[in-house]
């Protein structure tokens, strides 16, 4: 165990939780939504600290970053546990695990230092905090990344986005790319994910001020988050923050509680990119459809492709210097 960070002793030894935007208050004895952070006599302590249940070497592109160190890759690691409830999570069996598990925290022993060493071991250029939610680990996370960014490692966050203006304010120093969730509108979070939108947003906007380079994630379900409306307001919303954060529009599978649909089709995929084309966004990419074309960068000044991909592989990269090598305009994003 280690003692939490950012949370506040109350009477009668509660505390309330300030890590992420639920800000559970929690009585002596129990547990936050996340079930990962206890009250124990007025102090609340993280469980998960070092018990870490997926390690495994990635291509940058499958967090997805797209204008991240293409072709890198990075150590990605988790702990169990997650602030959401989303029906459709495709890691629910880590995610979910204490939830569904009366409690029982899971995961290996490692220390921070190991996890940099087994990065740079690996020729990881980053590490990334994600499969479950990194903010419910990020006393861990926390230290990681400060002991990284010292050896010349990057850090990045795969995230759900429903983090406090403290959280953000903490980890940001040493957060250099983060993948955002933005899933619909309020209605969907409410019923799908147990949470609200706003917070989301505001994170999302938090890291853009604080210098984090942000790219935006919708998985796209049929009938609940893929009508004009909701794909509309998730593309203004983009642009008002800046119109050079890539949007991933990703195709959805049937998994975990949410079965009752079909694959996301492709026209569906396409109309968003489209909407969001229109919106003003720079870049917009189609995902969990590998050779659809839809997943490659192209200039937004002059429309030359700048880097072409298939699923998590680089197939030619010819940017020069973060510049198009046809137009010479700047192609925002972290290179290198």
């Amino acid at each position: 165990m280690k003692e939490a960070m950012l949370y506040e002793k109350l009477d009668d030894k509660k505390v309330n939780c300030h890590l992420c935007a639920h800000r559970c208050t929690i009585k002596n004895g129990r547990r936050g939504i996340c079930h990962v952070r206890e009250n124990r006599g007025g102090t609340l302590y993280s469980l998960v600290y070092g018990k870490v249940v997926s390690f495994n070497v990635d291509p940058i592109e499958k967090k997805p970053l797209f204008h991240f160190l293409p072709g890198s890759r990075s150590l990605s690691i988790s702990t169990a546990g997650c602030n959401f409830r989303c029906l459709h999570c495709q890691n629910s069996e880590i995610s979910q695990f204490p939830k569904e598990h009366d409690g029982t925290i899971m995961g290996s022993d490692m220390t921070p230092e190991s996890i940099v060493e087994a990065a740079l071991k690996h020729g990881c250029e980053s590490i990334s905090y994600t499969y479950t939610e990194p903010t419910i680990f990020m006393e861990f996370a926390y230290d990681c990344a400060k002991i990284a960014h010292a050896k010349g490692i990057k850090n990045v966050f795969v995230s759900n986005g429903y983090m406090t203006p403290e959280s953000v304010e903490l980890i940001a120093p040493y957060l250099d790319g983060d993948n955002i969730d933005l899933k619909g509108d309020e209605e969907f979070y409410k019923k799908i994910c147990g949470a609200h939108v706003e917070p989301v947003k505001n994170a999302i906007r938090l890291m853009k001020e604080k210098g984090v380079w942000v790219e935006v994630t919708t998985l796209i379900i049929p009938d609940y988050n893929d009508s004009d409306e909701t794909l509309t307001m998730i593309a203004g919303f983009i642009k008002s923050v800046s119109p050079e954060i890539p949007w991933h529009v990703t195709q959805y599978y049937p998994t975990y509680r949410l079965n009752d649909k079909p694959r996301t089709p492709l026209k569906t995929l396409k109309r968003a990119r489209e909407i969001g084309l229109n919106a003003g966004l720079h870049f917009v990419f189609e995902g969990n459809v590998p050779g659809e074309g839809r997943e490659n960068t192209y200039c937004h000044h002059c429309g030359a492709t700048v880097i072409k991909r298939t699923g998590f592989s680089i197939i030619e990269n010819r940017l020069s210097g973060g510049l198009c090598p046809d137009c010479r305009h700047i192609i925002p994003g972290i290179w290198t």
